[in-house]
């Protein structure tokens, strides 16, 4: 790998032994290695702390999943047969991690020794030169840290953090000026399409909280794709994780707002001026919604509620904000005084949770498609679309 010494110049790229995503991203690594003029220095780094990766063990199952997707739409490899590894089989892949960073190629070596991971092929694990690990992590756990940011399969270039593949195209617009001559870029922008003349009538079930930045970012297009295909949109709003006793560190805060602004300029959505509605407002903000849902007004208030909170700075604890919210959505005082006085909402949040656990997920913006797996995230619409063409296609054979 060039560049195999820190500096100004250099891109940092965090590496997690048992991230499925880090092993895509070193496979980018790679590949940006070949084509940039500048330094790459690799990091091994621990999983993040519990408080960063809530739910862990839904979240190992989710990976392995999303990541054998992201491969096949990226063009990058992960086993077919890949499997959860155990505590002996990381601490191997870790050891031989150490090594290959002293070697004179990481990104292959990791590469390999990823491969063997994840097929669970101990004996191919057991070939890699070791060396301890220990002091890899812990000084690069406080990199890490320092520069701001918990997960693996991570760049860090002139102050900005790129989680790859999903960023790894504003990380290519930073070193654009660096591209070798005939170098063509590396990342893949994954988004839905303008437009279609299939038709998908099957069910499009959004699972949404009122306190989430992604969520506001994929309201407005997971409706418009569900009118597109002439699916049968369905709300499925949730309390927020901390209001579900999933705490959320700070560093994480601040990561998904710096996030989500670049990408609400990127897609041309309004974003940060905002007024957190966590408790008192996501709770009015619930009783009204289904008050709206019960008159087939849930998306307009949904999609109000959000832009107020995330790029208005609309306060929906007081009257005045959350009326504010209402009555842009076709509300009356009338409709929103008896969303407040009803607290049926909570047994259907919870009866929303459920169903969002059965799919093994449980973080928002989340999505099915009639009865295939869900989906999570607003930067998955693409996956969303891809399932409403496969029913579509399925229908029309």
């Amino acid at each position: 790998m060039s560049g195999q010494t820190a500096g100004a110049e250099s891109v940092l790229y965090f590496h997690q032994a048992d991230d499925p995503y880090s092993h895509l991203a070193v496979q980018l690594l790679a590949s940006l290695s070949g084509s940039y003029d500048t330094g790459f220095k690799a990091h091994l780094v621990p999983p993040p702390i519990d408080s960063a990766a809530p739910d862990r063990e839904r979240l190992a199952i989710w990976s392995l999943k999303d990541a054998a997707r992201l491969a096949l739409a990226h063009g990058l490899s992960f086993p077919a047969d890949a499997r959860l590894p155990n505590e002996a089989q990381v601490r191997a892949a870790e050891a031989a991690l150490s090594a290959a960073l002293s070697g004179p190629d990481f990104p292959k070596s990791a590469i390999a020794i990823g491969e063997a991971l994840w097929s669970g092929d101990d004996a191919r694990l057991a070939g890699f030169a070791q060396t301890s690990p220990a002091p890899h992590l812990e000084a690069s756990e406080a990199l890490r840290q320092q520069l701001g940011h918990y997960l693996g399969g991570v760049f860090h270039y002139d102050g900005q953090w790129h989680w790859g593949p999903d960023r790894l195209h504003y990380l290519e617009t930073q070193l654009a000026g660096q591209r070798r001559p005939g170098a063509a870029p590396v990342a893949r922008l994954m988004q839905e399409t303008a437009s279609t003349d299939l038709q998908s009538p099957v069910t499009l079930d959004f699972f949404l909280s009122f306190r989430s930045p992604y969520t506001y970012l994929a309201a407005r297009r997971v409706r418009d794709l569900a009118a597109r295909y002439g699916a049968v949109f369905r709300l499925k709003p949730v309390l927020p994780m901390v209001m579900r006793g999933l705490p959320v560190p700070r560093e994480k805060q601040v990561c998904i707002v710096r996030d989500c602004w670049r990408e609400a300029m990127r897609m041309g959505i309004p974003f940060g001026r905002s007024v957190d509605p966590v408790g008192l407002g996501v709770e009015r903000g619930m009783g009204v919604l289904a008050r709206a849902m019960s008159l087939g007004k849930g998306e307009d208030f949904a999609e109000s509620f959000l832009a107020g909170a995330f790029s208005e700075a609309i306060d929906a604890t007081t009257d005045e904000g959350l009326m504010t919210m209402a009555s842009r959505a076709g509300l009356t005082e009338a409709d929103v005084q008896a969303g407040l006085a009803d607290d049926s909402w909570r047994a259907v949040a919870e009866t929303n949770r459920q169903e969002l656990l059965a799919l093994d997920l449980w973080g928002v913006p989340s999505f099915r498609v009639g009865d295939l797996p869900g989906h999570w995230g607003q930067d998955r619409l693409w996956a969303v679309e891809q399932d409403l063409i496969s029913l579509a296609t399925k229908d029309r054979s």
